[in-house]
C-alpha cells in the first residue's frame, strides 16, 4: 500500500459508501419483492456478502480495504496497520463514506435523501450480539494476516460478515461507520439514531476483544523496531 495517504483515505470512503449502498439498497429493494422478513433478510445479506468481497478484492492493495473504524483502530493499536495520522485520516472518511451511501440508496430508490431511521435497536441482548460479531470480524481479519493468509480476505471476510447476518440476534452490523450511515435511512436496514452509541460503543469493545482473541491463538505480535525518531516520522510524513 503505496499509494499517497490522501488516495488511500478516498478509497477507504468510497469503499465503505459503496458498502452501505449495497446494504441499504438491497434492503429497499428486498422489502419491495416481498413481505416475507426471511427472505428478506437473505436478500440482504446475500447482496451484502457479494459487495463486500468484490470492495475487498478491489481495494484492498489501495487501502487495505478496512472500510471500519473498530478495524482501523485495532490495527494501529496492534501497530500492524496505518499509523495515528493514517488511521485519523481514515475513520472520518469511513464515516462520510456510509453517510453518503446510505443517501445514494436512498436516492436510487426515490426515497427521501436524508430521512432518520425509525428501527429502534435497544433491546439489550443486541450489544452482547455486537460484541461477538466485531470480535469475530478482528479475530478473523488480524488471524488471516499473523497466518499469511490475507488472500483469502475477500471470500473468507465477506463470508464471515454473511454468517453473522444470521448468528447474531443484531444482524451483525460490527462496523461503528456503517452503523452510523444506517441511521440516515429509514428502510430495512436502518437503526434508529438512539441506538447508534450503545452499538458503537459494544463494537469498539469487541475489537478490543477480537484482539485479545488474536494473542491468545497467534500469540503477540513482534515488538516493532522502529526507532522513536522513525516512528515520529511515520507520524508526520505522508
Amino acid at each position: 500500500m503505496n499509494a499517497p495517504l490522501i488516495r488511500r483515505a478516498a478509497a477507504e470512503g468510497l469503499g465503505t459508501a459503496a458498502l452501505v449502498a449495497v446494504v441499504v439498497g438491497s434492503g429497499i429493494q428486498a422489502t419491495g419483492l416481498t413481505q416475507d422478513v426471511g427472505l428478506q433478510l437473505l436478500a440482504n445479506c446475500l447482496a451484502t456478502v457479494f459487495g463486500l468481497g468484490v470492495l475487498i478484492a478491489l481495494l484492498g492493495p489501495v487501502s487495505g480495504a478496512h472500510f471500519n473504524p473498530a478495524v482501523t483502530l485495532a490495527a494501529w493499536y496492534d501497530g500492524d496497520g496505518p499509523s495515528l495520522r493514517e488511521a485519523a485520516a481514515y475513520i472520518p472518511a469511513q464515516i462520510a463514506g456510509a453517510i453518503g451511501g446510505a443517501v445514494l440508496a436512498d436516492a436510487m430508490f426515490g426515497r427521501p435523501l436524508v430521512e432518520f431511521s425509525t428501527h429502534d435497536r435497544s433491546a439489550g441482548h443486541l450489544w452482547p450480539a455486537e460484541v461477538v460479531a466485531t470480535a469475530g470480524l478482528v479475530w478473523l481479519v488480524f488471524g488471516l494476516t499473523r497466518a499469511g493468509r490475507t488472500h483469502l480476505a475477500p471470500l473468507l471476510v465477506a463470508s464471515y460478515v454473511g454468517a453473522a447476518y444470521w448468528f447474531t440476534s443484531s444482524t451483525g452490523f460490527a462496523n461503528p461507520a456503517v452503523t452510523i450511515g444506517r441511521a440516515f435511512t429509514d428502510t430495512f436496514a436502518g437503526i434508529a439514531p438512539a441506538s447508534v452509541a450503545p452499538f458503537v460503543g459494544a463494537q469498539l469493545l469487541g475489537a478490543a476483544a477480537g484482539l485479545v482473541l488474536v494473542a491468545v491463538t497467534f500469540g503477540r505480535r513482534p515488538a516493532p523496531t522502529r526507532t522513536v525518531a522513525e516512528a515520529a516520522e511515520s507520524v508526520l510524513v505522508p
